[in-house]
Parts: structure tokens; C-alpha cells; sequence
């Protein structure tokens, strides 16, 4: 009972933490719209609404182009005709946030069973927050768009509308406001739903039937000269637009051939994503059929904007993967996907470039037709075979680690959930670094700060070492060379072989890695400082960018990417520390060491010699690097993990009588666990508790991939 009462204290805590996220992310959502000033704020709404309102315009809705709903959204949106613009502002905002959270709510409620009951308490707060930062939600709120209500409408109908009837109105609703939602009806009919798809499909007509006698010219306009809208608003060969149509004019195709192509590729996508969302809701899964017909419509829609793709994100309800450490990796990279820009998510490189331009639209398309979802009837579905952990070695202190549910894992990461991660932690990393910028002269003054702090403790010898390199062209050119060069490749390069030679390694030096260079952001924000290159009257010479102009700092391209004064603490010094700690710690041979020795060396002759740090911003980076280090240890424990129990066992049979034999590094020994079922139990958890039981029979040698289990 105790540990039950500990366990809801708990839950609750954490449900409370979540709605407040919620509540923080909304609140903010509407402050920064109403926060706009007018001409900034509701950019679509404004574009129809007259002197005396809304739809007052004269003329056709489609005369500005800025209006690109169906008819009778028009002809809904008339009885707010004689609203003022800022009560509408103000009504449209919090309309839309109310929207927002009845959709996470319903979402919350259709998730698919079997559903523990810590996902059921926190599954609503999560899935409005994610609602909230999502690029869909907040296009709509900046816009003043009407995409949200289709979503909801269909929502309904498929999950709280009691009767056929009432759930094809919903729907047919949803349609007449977005007619790709007229695709829902098919799915109803090859589901078994047949009258409910038929008063979707009969809504939809009255509804539009209504429009053409309210407004015959903007439905002939509409339906017949824009082709069901197809034609309506600017640009559709631009990023904004993520439809299979949009995605082909940006390949360069036009005319008849790209029209034929696109036709083509619609049927295909909706043929293969139908079948899908029908053979889910057989299977139970009705909020992934729905979710996976949504991202047909996407997909298949000559326009599909920014605001229109909020069915790719309700795509993450989809279970893929038969592991724990797989399971993860759908559901987050549809999230980044839909949340971050696709520059954030792939570096600007020309290959990559089809990729960025059309990222949600490639995760519609793989939602739609190409991810393996698992089935109800999976055995993997509701039990992943589970994570092994290990136990870790005792700390100094008997508080470490800190985290106790931060558990050492052995095995290696999902290796593309770890690229994406890395990819967008650093994006976000670059993004704050250049916006902790702080004032020219405030920079400046910390300038001075430094150099005479320096002077006092005599180590002031950036401008002598700057001068005698620029003297020798030979090592002026390689100190240039290393600095551009080695910053990312040699990190990079140790993770990498980490990751494939020592997995468990990785995960503890990666995490060093990341609170280290979270830290330096904290110096950035607190302390800008003008490196010594960037210090006018000083006579330091910029041997790597040679500008001369320094009373208008703002040159070059490097301003456009990277912070100029974000340099105490100097992280070109602290990474090339960090890694020749790791290959200190970790390297098998002693001329390996020496290299890892050499490379931070280098790196502060290289950025004293070449004028873009002070020696202090190495000691800071040394700092945060150490501070790094320290907190991986803190919260997880030492880095060595205990010895396998059938090595340790053989080496006392070898040695009855002598002295005991220290324990090899463990580390070094660590062998990735083999797959097992989520039935079967390691070896020394069958036996008990782990604490000391006498000999114990030898083990198969298939077993010895097994790490012990324990608590952490």
C-alpha cells in the first residue's frame, strides 16, 4: 500500500508538472499572436475582412487571393460580418486554443488499447503540448486559419458521435470546409460504416449545394475555374505547399507531363494508404486509420499549406519497432518533423536538399504507405522485448547516481534516432549562440576584462603569439587549416568509432559531450566577450578571416552562422579536451593516448595564434568540459560497469589460493546483450537479489552476452 500511495503521489505530481506545461505553452501560444501588432497578426484573415468586417469585402472572396477556403466556409464565417477586428482577434485566439485542446482530448481518449494507466492520465496534457508547438497550430494561430475544425469535426464523428448518422454529418462537415476530408468516406464504407459514409457524402453536398445558392459566383469560381481550389493562392511550387503536386513543380516538372505524373502518384498513395488505415481499424487501431487517411490527404491534395498538416502528426499513435530501444524512433522523428524547421533537421547540403524541401511531406508519404505499424496481435505490441541494464559499479558516495532511473545501458542506440538527435540538439545549440548576443561594447568591456586579468596573473601572451605566427607563413597556414578543420570531424569521428567498438562508452562520453556544451551556452548568455581578433586599438591580426574593418563588426559570412562573441568559454578548446579525455580513458595503446594528449595542445596554440580566443576562455572551456564530466557522473554513476559474472567466476577457479585478481575494465569487456523475449530472465536474476550465494555452475557459453541484472 505504501509503495501504491508513492507510485499515485508520484503520478500525480507529474500529470500536474504536465497540464502546467500545457497551460504555459497555450498561454504563451496566445500572447504572441495578440501581442502582434495588426498589420502582422491573422495575415489570411486580414486579407477578407472589410471596413465594417469580416466578408464585407466587395466582390468575389477570391479577388484579394488571400482567401483559399471552400464556399461555404465563406458562408459560415458570415455572421461575423459585423465583428470588430480586434474583438475577432481576441475571439479567434482563444476559439482556436479551445479547439486545440478539444483535439487532445479526443486523441487522449481514442488511444489504442491495451493503454497503461500512466499513459491514459498523461496522455492529454502531452498530446495538447504537442499540439501547441506543433508548425500546424501555430501557422494557424499566426494566420487565422480554419484548418483545426476539419480535424476536430472528423475527430468526433469517428469517437464521440453516437450513431452513423450524427458521425457522417460530422464528417461531411469537415469535408465541405476541406474537401479532402471527403476521403474519410470511403474509409467508413470499407469499414463496415456504410450509412454513416453515406451522410458524410450527402452532407458534403448539401453543404456545398447551400454555398452555390448562397454565392454561385465564388462556388463557379471555386469548384470549376480553380479546379476545387487547386488553383487558389500564390506560389504553389514554394516549400510551403508539402503535397505530392507542390513536391513535383519544385523538381522542375510543369505542364500536362507533371499533371499526368501527379495524377498518377495520387491514385497510387491513396490506393495503398486506404488499404492501411482499413486494415487498422479492423485491427482496433481506429485513431491510426484515421490518422493514416489524414496523411493521404495530405499527400494527394494539389495544395496542402503549412496549417493543413496536422494529420502527420497524429500519426505518432502508431506502435513500430519489436524493442524498447527501436520504439522511440517513429514517434520522434514525426514530432521534429512537424514541430522544427526542416532546416534544423538535415545540414544544408545540396544532396540533401530534395529531403529538406520536402520533409513532412515524406513523413505523410511513410505514414501513409510505408511504415510498418505494429499490430494488436503482435506479441511485441503491448510488451517491446525490454532494454537490458546493468548494474553499476558502487560510487564514493552513497547518493551517486543522483537519477536512479537513469539506468546504464549497453547496448547501442537507435542509430538513426542518435543522428537526428545529435543533428537537432546542435541545430538548437548554433540557434541559442546566436541569439545570446549581446551588446558590441558590453563584449568589448568584458575584452578588457580578460586582458587585464591576464596582465595581473601574467600569462597576457595572445599578442606576441599572434605576431610570431603571422611571422611564419608556413605555420600561419596550418594554424588556419586546423582551426577550420579538426572543430566537428574529430568529435564526431570518436563518437562514431565509440558508438560501433564501445557502446556503453558512448553513451557515457556522449553525455558528458552534452552537458558540456549546454553549460558554455549559460556563458554565452551571461558573459559576451570580444575575442581579441574583434579588439580594436589592440593590433591583433584576424589571421583566418584578415578583416581590418572593425568599427562595423557585422561582416563576413560567419556573422550570418555563428556568434562572434560567444567565446568565453572557448568549446573549440573544450571539445578538443573532451576528446582527449575519452581517448586518454579509453584507447588501447599508448601512441592512441599520445594523439588524444596532442590534439587540445594544438588547439589552444590554434586559437591563441590565430587571435580568436583569450587564454582564460580555455580555462573556461576546461571548466565546463570537467563540469561535464562531473555531472554524467553525479547522475549515473562511474563509468566502469561490473564485471560479468561467469568472468569473474572463472577467474577464481583459476587462482583458488592467490591473491584476488583485480577485476578487468569492464568497459572494455562489455559484449552487446543478445535479443531475448520479454519472458525469459537473465541468470543472475533468477538467482536472487545479487548478493553473494556461493559457486555457481558454469554457464553456456550462449549466455555470456547477458549482462546481470539489477536494480541501478
Amino acid at each position: 500500500m505504501r509503495g501504491s500511495a508513492t507510485t499515485d503521489t508520484r503520478m500525480g505530481a507529474a500529470r500536474a508538472a504536465l497540464w502546467l506545461v500545457a497551460a504555459v505553452l497555450a498561454i504563451r501560444q496566445a500572447a504572441v499572436v495578440l501581442r502582434l501588432p495588426p498589420g502582422e497578426r491573422f495575415l489570411d484573415l486580414e486579407t477578407w475582412i472589410g471596413d465594417d468586417g469580416v466578408l464585407s469585402v466587395k466582390g468575389s472572396l477570391y479577388d484579394s487571393g488571400g482567401f483559399t477556403g471552400t464556399p461555404f466556409a465563406g458562408l459560415v464565417l458570415k455572421p461575423l460580418t459585423r465583428s470588430a477586428e480586434q474583438a475577432l482577434g481576441v475571439g479567434w485566439t482563444f476559439g482556436t486554443l479551445l479547439l486545440v485542446v478539444g483535439i487532445g482530448l479526443v486523441v487522449a481518449r481514442a488511444l489504442p488499447g491495451p493503454v497503461s494507466r500512466r499513459s491514459s492520465l498523461l496522455a492529454a496534457p502531452v498530446a495538447i503540448s504537442l499540439l501547441m508547438i506543433s508548425l500546424p497550430v501555430r501557422n494557424s494561430f499566426h494566420l487565422g486559419q480554419t484548418s483545426i475544425i476539419p480535424v476536430l469535426l472528423v475527430l468526433l464523428g469517428c469517437f464521440l458521435a453516437r450513431g452513423e448518422r450524427a458521425s457522417g454529418v460530422l464528417i461531411g462537415i469537415g469535408a465541405a470546409l476541406q474537401p479532402t476530408v471527403l476521403l474519410f468516406a470511403p474509409l467508413l464504407w470499407l469499414t463496415g460504416r456504410r450509412r454513416a459514409a453515406v451522410a458524410s457524402a450527402a452532407t458534403f453536398a448539401a453543404a456545398s449545394a447551400l454555398a452555390w445558392a448562397a454565392m454561385p459566383g465564388d462556388s463557379l469560381t471555386y469548384w470549376v475555374n480553380h479546379v476545387a481550389g487547386a488553383g487558389l493562392g500564390s506560389h504553389p511550387d514554394g516549400l510551403a505547399n508539402q503535397s505530392l503536386h507542390g513536391a513535383l513543380l519544385r523538381f522542375g516538372l510543369s505542364g500536362p507531363l507533371e499533371i499526368a505524373l501527379y495524377l498518377a502518384l495520387a491514385a497510387v498513395v491513396a490506393w495503398l494508404g486506404l488499404r492501411r488505415a482499413v486494415r487498422y481499424a479492423q485491427d482496433g487501431q481506429l485513431l491510426l486509420a484515421v490518422a493514416v487517411t489524414g496523411c493521404v490527404a495530405v499527400a494527394i491534395s494539389p495544395t496542402t499549406w503549412q496549417h493543413q498538416l496536422l494529420w502527420v502528426l497524429l500519426a505518432v499513435v502508431g506502435r513500430v519497432g519489436k524493442r524498447w530501444s527501436d520504439r522511440m524512433l517513429w514517434p520522434v522523428l514525426t514530432v521534429l518533423a512537424v514541430t522544427l524547421p526542416s532546416k534544423m533537421l538535415l545540414p544544408n547540403l545540396a544532396v540533401l536538399q530534395p529531403v529538406r524541401d520536402n520533409a513532412v511531406l515524406i513523413a505523410a508519404l511513410a505514414a501513409a504507405c510505408a511504415v510498418p505499424f505494429l499490430s494488436r496481435t503482435s506479441p511485441h505490441f503491448a510488451r517491446p522485448i525490454p532494454t537490458e541494464y546493468v548494474k553499476p559499479l558502487p560510487s564514493r558516495w552513497s547518493r551517486v547516481p543522483l537519477l536512479p532511473f537513469w539506468r546504464r545501458v549497453v547496448s547501442r542506440p537507435n542509430l538513426l534516432l542518435e543522428v537526428i538527435v545529435i543533428r537537432v540538439g546542435y541545430s538548437i545549440y548554433s540557434q541559442i549562440r546566436l541569439a545570446a548576443t549581446g551588446s558590441v561594447d558590453a563584449a568589448r568591456e568584458h575584452g578588457r576584462q580578460i586582458n587585464s586579468i591576464e596582465q595581473a596573473l601574467g600569462i597576457d601572451i595572445e599578442h606576441w603569439f599572434n605576431h610570431a605566427v603571422v611571422k611564419v607563413e608556413w605555420l600561419e597556414g596550418f594554424f588556419n587549416f586546423y582551426y577550420t578543420s579538426f572543430h566537428f570531424p574529430v568529435p564526431l569521428i570518436i563518437l562514431a568509432l565509440l558508438y560501433i567498438r564501445r557502446p556503453a562508452d558512448y553513451r557515457w562520453a556522449r553525455s558528458a559531450l552534452a552537458f558540456a556544451t549546454l553549460l558554455a551556452l549559460v556563458g554565452f548568455w551571461l558573459y559576451p566577450l570580444s575575442p581579441p581578433r574583434l579588439m580594436p586599438g589592440m593590433g591583433f591580426i584576424d589571421t583566418v578571416h584578415r578583416t581590418e574593418d572593425l568599427a562595423n563588426p557585422e561582416f563576413g559570412a560567419m556573422t550570418a552562422v555563428t556568434n562572434q562573441y560567444a567565446a568565453m568559454p572557448s568549446l573549440h578548446f573544450g571539445w578538443s579536451l573532451w576528446c582527449g579525455v575519452v581517448v586518454v580513458l579509453l584507447a588501447p595503446k599508448m601512441w592512441m593516448k599520445a594523439l588524444g594528449l596532442i590534439h587540445p595542445l594544438i588547439t589552444i596554440c590554434v586559437i591563441v595564434g590565430t587571435a580568436n580566443h583569450w587564454i582564460l576562455d580555455a580555462v573556461g572551456g576546461a571548466l565546463v568540459v570537467g563540469a561535464g564530466f562531473g555531472l554524467t557522473y553525479l547522475l549515473s554513476g562511474r563509468r566502469a560497469l561490473a564485471p560479468l559474472a561467469g568472468e569473474a567466476a572463472s577467474a577464481a577457479d583459476r587462482a583458488p589460493d592467490s591473491d584476488p585478481v583485480p577485476a578487468p575494465d569492464p568497459a572494455a569487456a562489455a559484449v552487446v546483450p543478445a535479443a531475448r523475449e520479454p519472458g525469459e530472465i537473465s541468470g543472475e536474476a533468477a538467482q536472487g537479489s545479487g548478493e553473494s550465494q556461493g559457486p555457481q555452475e558454469p554457464r553456456e557459453p550462449q549466455e555470456k552476452t547477458a549482462l546481470p541484472a539489477g536494480p541501478s
